[in-house]
């Protein structure tokens, strides 16, 4: 109905595109006549809202970034025209194995999950977990010698932790989201970031962005383990390198 009633907005932001992208969404004219109605922050943000409709039916696709924001343009500006796929079925292990890089190990057939799926099919190699039942699939580019660790902070939505399950069978991470709880309930803070080092994950980051007072503010690092003096300075390092491209000073 929302987009039915907003069909104009699509049109336009289709020819902005055509003759001006790729452009953030603040660049592109709010035409809809309908709000997007929404009880959290998406309420009345109908240009974004209509780009993540169009980019789901494939009208529109994210050609870059500038800082925090994404750039928008249309699909055959972005998306490679060389490969022709002759079929539903072809489509699909193309899907499963792009699907199976970006997670490294998977499920064949995984439980349901809002937005997108999680199971990879027969793509890769069949594998299994010491210790984790079932078999997993795994992306053959992941089974030479060849794997180098390092630290980082990670996104609550990172496809490594994004299935939480998953993430608890095989690293022993247990990890929710828990801005939606009320405060006293957060075991972890607001939005905390999972902690990964080496190849594990070790812990979570509480922080805040102040912008009022351009500050980064460090609540707590939650170990997981017993942290290492190396552990400590590579994760401090990481939330010097987060609060630079945040342009904050850490406190």
């Amino acid at each position: 109905m929302w987009l039915r009633d907003n069909e104009r907005c699509r049109r336009d932001i289709l020819r902005l595109l055509k003759r001006s992208g790729p452009l953030t969404s603040r660049d592109i004219p709010d035409t809809c006549v309908v709000p997007w109605a929404s009880s959290g922050w998406t309420n009345d943000r109908n240009v974004t809202q209509m780009l993540e409709f169009m980019q789901a039916r494939g009208q529109v696709a994210i050609s870059g970034r500038v800082g925090r924001e994404r750039l928008w343009d249309l699909p055959e500006r972005v998306y490679p025209a060389d490969r022709q796929i002759s079929s539903v079925q072809e489509a699909e292990l193309i899907r499963n194995e792009r699907r199976l890089a970006a997670l490294g190990i998977a499920r064949a057939k995984a439980r349901a999950m809002p937005m997108e799926p999680i199971h990879v099919g027969e793509a890769g190699e069949p594998a299994v977990v010491e210790g984790v039942k079932g078999e997993w699939r795994v992306d053959p580019t992941y089974l030479s010698d060849g794997f180098t660790g390092r630290t980082a902070l990670l996104s609550p939505f990172d496809r490594l932790i994004h299935d939480r399950v998953r993430t608890e069978e095989l690293f022993e991470f247990e990890y929710t989201l828990e801005m939606y709880k009320p405060a006293a309930n957060r075991r972890w803070g607001y939005f905390a970031l999972p902690i990964l080092h080496g190849d594990r994950l070790v812990g979570k980051l509480d922080a805040t962005a102040d912008r009022k007072a351009s500050v980064l503010r460090v609540n707590s690092i939650h170990e997981d383990v017993a942290f290492s003096r190396a552990m400590t300075n590579a994760v401090r390092t990481e939330i010097r390198d987060l609060a630079v491209w945040l342009e904050l000073d850490v406190r």
